[in-house]
């Protein structure tokens, strides 16, 4: 089984951006720790990150065929982003949706998500936990009913 792992905006900057609301660890700690939990599950996970929408939407669909389930921190692009709710829906792959600080604690912009009514279910508020959570859930959906 394979897993794709897509990030979004000011994902790069992880570990130094706010901190306080995003955690210290870096986005490369983050696969590491994945990779770790991956290998012990028997899947194989990939990361990307992007600053540019249409890249995500270009990954999105070049995921059918490649990839069983996405999970995807859209960050900033969960809340304004049709394009990327429109991909979701055009590609027919389970995709997790993440976030490591509580959409719904925060800012009311944030509460609403584009693409969560697309989305197989929505992880938020764990911190870089919020990432091993949605490859379990991951695991868990593509499993025979």
């Amino acid at each position: 089984m394979k897993i794709l792992f897509l990030n979004g905006p000011n994902l790069n900057l992880l570990g130094t951006r706010q901190p306080e609301i995003y955690g210290r660890d870096t986005l490369a700690t983050i696969e590491a720790a994945v990779q770790v939990r991956a290998k012990a599950l028997g899947v194989t996970v990939e990361f990307r990150q992007t600053n540019h929408e249409g890249q995500l939407v270009e990954w999105i669909h070049e995921a059918r065929g490649a990839f069983q389930v996405i999970a995807l921190n859209a960050a900033a692009y969960t809340h304004t982003s049709i394009a990327l709710r429109d991909a979701i829906s055009a590609v027919g792959l389970p995709v997790i949706e993440l976030h490591l600080s509580n959409i719904h604690a925060r800012e009311p912009f944030r509460h609403v998500s584009m693409i969560a009514p697309v989305c197989r279910g929505q992880i938020s508020g764990f911190g870089a936990f919020s990432y091993i959570l949605a490859l379990e859930a991951a695991v868990n959906v593509h499993q025979p009913a």
